[in-house]
């Protein structure tokens, strides 16, 4: 039975090209995941229901539009100053509220978040010391009174130019749709020149119910770590899938 529902709402113009749509998560399993082996004698991640559900939980969000980026690369603007980064978008972001009808603006406050902002985290060495380009999204995203979104690269399956700087919000009740920072992989990619296309999977959104919680700590005795260490030492493929894991259900 499905109770719950999330929306994504769109402008008309924009949901009337029928592109890049956002899914269920479980539409975009990757194909080296299809591909691993499962056997007995030859465990793989393709029987680890965790991970399988940590790829199939929520929603994906896609790249609307072309994004070209040239970050910490040295280039030049029209005076002859050198500056290390610049990103552009092809087409018009009229579609979200915040820029209605405005084309993006190279370098624009709008459009990017300045380091201060994340003054003394790691994120700000791995961007590489550079502003922290924002992708403007179409969609605004409702949920029913009581629910949040978490908002993370997708899990397990993110791409290794970039990740987005997570988030949750209060999607009961923000009218506005959400854009998105992104830190690009100064790690492996310390300068980069890329366009991340169209239709690129960029945004996991698991929707959750707001509760409160406390924290209980407790000590195990002897019996009970014995008892879980024979039950993992069985010779058994499906260990935890059989015993624990419950289903879920996205669409």
């Amino acid at each position: 039975m499905f109770d719950k529902e999330i929306e994504f709402i769109a402008h008309e113009d924009y949901f009337a090209l029928k592109e890049d749509y956002p899914i269920p998560m479980k539409l975009n399993i990757p194909e080296w995941y299809k591909k691993l082996e499962h056997r007995l004698g030859y465990m793989t991640a393709k029987g680890c229901m965790p991970f399988l559900d940590s790829l199939t939980c929520g929603y994906l969000l896609k790249m609307p539009q072309d994004f070209y980026i040239r970050h910490n690369v040295n280039n030049k603007n029209e005076k002859g100053e050198e500056f290390k980064d610049s990103f552009q978008t092809f087409g018009l972001y009229k579609w979200n509220s915040l820029l209605q009808d405005k084309l993006l603006n190279l370098n624009s406050q709008n459009d990017v978040h300045p380091t201060m902002q994340l003054e003394g985290s790691p994120l700000i060495e791995k961007n590489k010391n550079l502003p922290f380009y924002k992708i403007l999204n179409p969609w605004k995203i409702k949920t029913p009174k009581g629910y949040s979104c978490l908002f993370v690269s997708p899990l397990n399956n993110s791409d290794d130019r970039f990740s987005i700087v997570s988030g949750i919000v209060d999607t009961d009740g923000f009218e506005n749709e959400i854009n998105f920072p992104i830190v690009i992989n100064g790690d492996k990619y310390p300068i980069l020149e890329t366009t991340i296309q169209k239709g690129t999977p960029y945004v996991q959104i698991i929707p959750f119910k707001r509760e409160n919680w406390k924290m209980k700590l407790k000590s195990r005795e002897q019996k009970e770590v014995q008892n879980s260490r024979l039950f993992y030492e069985l010779n058994l493929i499906n260990k935890y899938k059989d015993k624990f894991w419950k289903k879920k259900s996205w669409r």
